[in-house]
């Protein structure tokens, strides 16, 4: 292999790490589970070659004696490579800054791993990670917002922003949201994504100027001006144009040793998808509706042909909020809230941990999709302190692909197929471009260009944000998640099939089959904007129950009363809901479990917990639980009581009954 080979195949490996977020719903048929069809979604992540330039970001401690040393100009900031190579006896290459004490590093001959141990070691150092590449993971008058749609258009129309039934289980109730609020046009969500087309129709207006990351840290070892201007695919470097110009590859491409693993794919438009799902206009009269209605989109591209690196999106992510970024012009339109439909496998390390602490402590949150894997859930999602999303079908399990774990906050949406083959049902409608390479005319996603995956569920939750931040501007990122936390419905546990089981903590092994969500798996519970809204508000009802008796036992009836639950003031109840959502092979219920009482039957010893739902006239629901503990029947025995009661009574009767015999033998 000739040396320009070796460098683009090192390039081409460091895209290694996994897709959380389809780039479209077109390509491979995930597993569904037993007895049900595989549906189409998300494509597989690359496979790609062995590196042969070791890549790193690096953070200098404050104050050390290399970085005094060493060239640096607020532009461009610090460059180490000379002062920290001669102490290491390594050849490194600067990259481009990321802060005043952080900047990518490169070696050649090195693994990125091996230098990121080297630098580890150097006094100097604060931290080193991996700089990888990250991939794409009111009733309006829209004429696409409507059920009982025709054509390729789903039947069900925008189903996932209504008000949930029976069989819309996860729609996120965003119709009784705009009716507390339908957001400000000051409202700013940056989407950081592949670039948007804001010359669609429904996008018109909705925009903000935004800028383009991929190239920003080129040129540098292993990474030449002409591989990312190849994968930035628009001609240039990085620039104030977020523009998508397409992100498709040919097979030439993936023949080549610059795009090596990666899959031959028609262009996804997924920042334009993404973007549509956000803020598309609303009441307008045409398309579709976005779900935050008056928010407005700042693009930022941090992704390219094959994806883009974390110094990249890094970047971006700290120019979308408002930071300072070396070399780059500041941002007039700071947002508060990114969404990130992107990320791949392994910890959060300490470049995105820093990155969303300081944005944290700017009072902007972040929306992470967890990745369409069926695995643990990857970086940045994993990061604390970001809003993680999973995904769902329409029924409210967890649609097969969708990551899941203990760092999930919420779950929303991501779209599902039901059938192998012919239209997809539950695809979620947005913008999109008809282009299969360079972009061509304006359209939506529909029944045969899907749009499923959790790159399409983070941004319903990034918008109910924004609708949040409108009530409650000052809100900070912690009140947020512990609001979307709160207000989230119960996840279902049954009407799927006796094949759906609950789902399991991630093993290594992926989780490709519908299955039953639970806290533990797919985070708080199905988002309900309206809720969400209304917790800001200070509008929600308050559900509660009394149980009766307060210690049940098996085979004894036990009384649910949530008479006590209450609207807000000017609401009414509307409906009650009662759930068992831990332990329902342990008890079942005994009649209705949709009015203001219920009864529950234990039929085995254990712990159950109820749960009980309240909705009020304006939509907005709220629910409680409570853990109860079953202990098994007693075995009455007569002869066990000393209360003076009948077992004594009996006691002293066979006392007497044995006397009198012992007597009887005597006088004989």
């Amino acid at each position: 292999m000739t040396a320009s080979a070796s460098s683009h195949a090192a390039r081409a490996q460091r895209r290694f790490l996994l897709a959380l977020a389809a780039m479209t719903a077109l390509g491979l048929g995930l597993l569904a589970g037993p007895g049900r069809a595989a549906e189409p979604g998300p494509l597989p992540p690359p496979k790609l070659a062995a590196e042969t330039v070791g890549r790193v970001i690096v953070k200098y401690r404050e104050g050390a004696a290399a970085l005094r040393a060493s060239t640096y100009s607020v532009k461009q900031g610090p460059q180490q490579a000379q002062a920290l190579g001669l102490r290491l006896g390594l050849k490194l290459q600067d990259g481009r800054a990321l802060s005043e004490r952080s900047q990518v590093l490169m070696a050649a001959g090195l693994s990125s791993s091996a230098l990121v141990q080297a630098l580890s070691k150097h006094p100097d150092v604060e931290w080193a990670v991996e700089d990888r590449r990250r991939f794409v993971r009111a009733v309006p008058n829209d004429p696409l917002f409507p059920d009982n749609l025709t054509t390729t258009t789903p039947v069900v129309g925008q189903w996932y922003l209504r008000t949930p039934t029976t069989n819309l289980v996860s729609a996120i109730n965003a119709q009784a949201a705009w009716d507390r609020t339908k957001g400000k046009s000051s409202g700013v969500v940056a989407v950081l994504d592949t670039g948007i087309r804001a010359d669609h129709p429904d996008l018109a207006g909705k925009t903000l100027p935004g800028y383009d990351f991929v190239g920003f840290s080129a040129p540098s070892d292993g990474y030449s001006t002409a591989d990312a201007i190849a994968f930035a695919n628009d001609g240039n470097l990085a620039d104030a144009d977020p523009s998508d110009p397409g992100d498709w590859i040919s097979a030439a491409d993936a023949a080549s040793a610059r795009f090596s693993g990666c899959q031959v794919s028609d262009s996804s438009w997924h920042g334009t998808r993404v973007a549509g799902l956000i803020a598309a206009s609303t009441d307008n009269g045409i398309g579709m509706a976005g779900a935050g209605w008056n928010a407005k989109v700042l693009p930022v591209r941090v992704l390219g042909k094959c994806g883009g690196y974390d110094s990249e999106i890094i970047a971006g992510m700290k120019w979308a909020a408002g930071l300072s970024v070396p070399g780059i012009p500041s941002n007039s339109n700071p947002a508060k809230v990114l969404n990130m439909s992107l990320g791949s496998s392994g910890a959060c390390g300490a470049a995105y941990t820093e990155a969303v602490n300081q944005l944290t402590a700017a009072n902007v949150t972040v929306v992470v999709a967890a990745g369409n894997e069926g695995l643990a859930v990857g970086a940045p999602a994993n990061c604390a302190g970001v809003v993680a999303v999973a995904g769902v079908r329409h029924a409210g399990t967890k649609v097969g692909f969708s990551n899941l774990g203990p760092e999930v906050t919420v779950a929303a949406p991501a779209g599902n197929c039901v059938q192998e083959t012919g239209l997809c049902l539950y695809s979620l409608i947005t913008t999109t471009n008809s282009g299969a390479t360079s972009p061509a005319s304006s359209t939506y996603s529909d029944g045969i260009n899907s749009s499923v995956g959790t790159s399409f569920a983070a941004p319903l939750v990034a918008a109910t944000v924004s609708l949040m931040q409108a009530v409650k501007p000052d809100a900070t990122p912690a009140q947020i998640i512990a609001a979307l936390r709160s207000s989230a419905r119960a996840f279902p546990s049954s009407g799927a099939g006796p094949e759906v089981s609950a789902c399991q903590a991630p093993s290594g092994f992926p989780q490709e089959s519908e299955c039953y969500c639970t806290t533990s798996t797919c985070g708080a519970g199905l988002l309900d904007a309206s809720a969400a809204v209304a917790t800001f508000a200070g509008a929600l009802p308050t559900a509660a129950f009394s149980v009766s008796p307060s210690s049940p036992t098996v085979g004894v009836s036990v009384s649910l009363n949530g008479q006590a639950s209450t609207a807000a003031t000017g609401r009414t109840l509307t409906a009650y809901q009662w759930a068992i959502t831990s332990g329902s092979n342990l008890a079942s219920f005994s009649g209705a479990t949709n009015a203001a009482t219920a009864t529950l039957s234990p039929s085995a010893a254990g712990t159950v917990t109820v749960q009980l739902t309240v909705t009020d006239d304006l939509g907005t629901s709220h629910s409680t639980s409570q853990s109860l503990t079953i202990s098994a029947a007693t075995n009455p025995n007569p002869g066990s009581s000393s209360s003076g009661g009948g077992g004594a009574l009996n006691l002293w009767a066979l006392g007497l009954l044995a006397l009198c015999l012992a007597l009887s033998r005597r006088k004989a």
